[in-house]
């Protein structure tokens, strides 16, 4: 993801059509939007992604990023946001409200889909207090899904 000087992830504005997000948005924000209207092979898509990074170098890359995050958030005192961000994702992909495209990936790939969305949202959230190094093994699995997470890194090859 590109960022700022100052660390900041920027914003995306829309496009020449009037597409894209408003500029008053954040990417937490555009996040929740994205995974409200993800299709069901989105969600696979990004279960998928999980899938690539459950092992070996990613797979412990990704917890020391998941560990740092969750630092800087509780000595910033934004762990509470992080719980009340948290929710509203289970809410999307499990709760009363979970969308058709979440119930109809129900089980495994579910799971690992809401895992995924997860991490993208905590890497979002910590963006303004946690380096690229931690935030790229979090936003991954999100972004072979939605790329504007990772947009200088193209999703890898999908094979189902």
């Amino acid at each position: 993801m590109m960022e700022q000087r100052d660390g900041r992830i920027p914003l995306m504005a829309p496009d020449v059509d009037g597409y894209g997000y408003d500029p008053k948005e954040g990417p937490v924000d555009r996040l929740l939007e994205d995974l409200r209207s993800l299709s069901p092979a989105g969600v696979e898509r990004m279960a998928w992604g999980w899938d690539q990074r459950e092992t070996g170098e990613a797979h412990d890359r990704f917890h020391a990023a998941e560990k740092e995050a969750l630092r800087v958030l509780e000595a910033n005192n934004r762990a509470q946001g992080w719980e009340e961000l948290r929710r509203k994702i289970l809410d999307l992909t499990e709760g009363r409200s979970s969308l058709v495209a979440w119930r109809a990936e129900h089980g495994d790939v579910g799971h690992k889909a809401e895992a995924a969305a997860l991490a993208a949202a905590l890497a979002l959230y910590a963006a303004g207090d946690l380096d690229k190094a931690h935030r790229r093994p979090l936003l991954a699995a999100g972004a072979e899904a939605l790329p504007w997470l990772l947009p200088d890194l193209p999703p890898d090859p999908y094979q189902a």
